[in-house]
């Protein structure tokens, strides 16, 4: 039992011992292979999700949940082993059927105190999702940490640890889909699963065709250091109204750019200037890039691997800094692309053929969009949740300061937009507000109270 907070929210969590869930029903022993995508060293760390249930019908939804899970386990046995390295740092799955940690735990507080702004960073969430001693290496441990804190008026918070190694953020929506399903009652999930890693492995023998600037061997310099030290964590909310601004302010060229595209030229910009690198300094912009439907054929609907590749944008800081954003929006368009089926094979070879390396992180930015994956869709019989995404910017284990996530969401005023967590020095972060203020306000009067209009939570 420990107190949390929530900024100046204080509530005690008091947590049952953990436990081991296993498959409902016998499952095979036997070793599955990771894919050449799943096992490169910068996807090895855990990610953790965390969603907010309103009050439901049904007081207690642990016994569902733990019900849900066992079954989705059957389907799914390869989450209830243990990964093993082998030569040549090759992961795979030892499927013993050990089972994945379950926790029950209380909270003396109300969905309802935590205010609107459910939204990274939570400063309570170790007390949301405890780290069990042991539990948190890559290699030989669970491979799923779920922790469910019901609330004092009815609601519950689900929080979720993943080893990133094993899927990416489609791939664990769609098994949360599944337990939500079956523990609603249906007798088989409506996605069932596919491994079929063997379609992501690199051709024999590897043959690299194009120049991956995401695995750059880039020396840190000045400004650059990573991790980052004294770091600051601020969730910023950019209207769809703001974005639609941004668009218009573009070349008539550019106007068919999606949402994304914008607001990642537009961080990637604000983000360089608050760094404030060398102006010959080379700056990356990594677009996490689906590979689902790149292939011919596509991937097998129900493919839960990480199937994503990094197409890098690349340019110097003092460039990025002094052209307009048509500039930065270019080069992430020409980025994304390269991604076609032979880029993709090509990242499998390199990977293989450098020994699984790690992506690029040295002044490089990386964000993902989770629109398309839809979490705010997973349904235990509550509802929706009223917050699904991300508990911390970046994941555990993961390098701080290079990663963010694009969060759909609808502030109290009714506004649709996204919420874009960051991460980043306090200084670099100060330097941030300003300019993404003045980004995108543009020649807008601006009000000196709404200073931080943008922000909806900070650490």
């Amino acid at each position: 039992m420990a107190p949390g907070n929530r900024g100046g929210l204080i509530f005690t969590v008091t947590r049952s011992e953990h436990e081991l869930i296993r498959p409902s029903e016998p499952t095979p022993r036997e070793y599955k292979r990771l894919s050449d995508v799943d096992d490169q060293e910068g996807l090895r760390f855990q990610l953790p999700l965390i969603q907010f249930y309103p009050h439901g019908t049904i007081r207690d939804p642990a016994p569902f949940v733990r019900e849900g899970l066992a079954k989705a386990l059957v389907y799914y046995y390869p989450f209830a082993g243990r990964l093993r390295e082998l030569l040549g740092r090759k992961l795979v799955v030892d499927c013993t059927g050990e089972g994945v940690i379950f926790i029950e735990a209380d909270a003396d507080v109300t969905l309802e105190e935590f205010s609107d702004a459910l939204q990274p960073p939570f400063p309570c969430f170790d007390e949301l999702l405890f780290d069990v001693p042991g539990s948190s290496d890559i290699l030989d441990t669970p491979l799923l940490l779920i922790q469910l804190t019901r609330l004092n008026c009815g609601g519950f918070i689900l929080a979720v640890r993943m080893n990133h190694a094993m899927c990416d953020a489609q791939g664990l929506v769609q098994f949360l889909t599944a337990v939500g399903e079956l523990a609603r009652g249906a007798s088989v999930p409506s996605i069932l699963p596919v491994w079929r890693r063997e379609l992501l492995e690199a051709r024999i023998p590897p043959q690299v065709t194009y120049t991956h600037h995401e695995y750059d061997d880039v020396p840190d310099t000045r400004g650059t250091t990573l991790p980052f030290t004294d770091l600051s964590h601020r969730s910023f909310f950019i209207p769809s109204s703001e974005i639609a601004d941004l668009r218009r302010s573009l070349p008539v060229h550019l106007h068919g750019c999606t949402a994304f595209d914008i607001v990642t030229a537009c961080l990637w910009r604000c983000r360089t200037i608050a760094l404030d690198p060398d102006p010959e300094e080379e700056m990356r912009m990594l677009c996490i890039v689906n590979c689902r439907n790149k292939l011919n054929p596509p991937l097998p609907k129900g493919y839960y691997g990480n199937a994503i590749v990094f197409p890098a944008a690349i340019t110097t800081a003092g460039k990025l800094s002094t052209n307009p954003l048509a500039y930065a929006l270019d080069l992430i368009k020409k980025a994304k692309a390269c991604a076609t089926e032979e880029y993709v094979k090509s990242v499998l070879d390199l990977l293989v053929a450098r020994g699984r390396p790690h992506f690029t992180v040295v002044r490089s930015f990386i964000v993902s969009d989770l629109a398309k994956v839809r979490p705010g869709d997973i349904d235990f019989g509550w509802r929706k949740p009223i917050y699904s995404g991300p508990a911390i910017i970046g994941g555990i284990g993961a390098i701080p300061g290079t990663l963010s996530f694009y969060i759909p969401y609808k502030n109290g005023k009714g506004e649709e937009g996204m919420v874009v967590p960051m991460c980043l020095p306090t200084a670099a972060m100060d330097r941030f507000e300003g300019e993404l203020n003045a980004a995108l306000e543009g020649d807008k009067k601006k009000d000196p109270a709404d200073k931080y209009k943008y922000v909806v939570s900070r650490l």
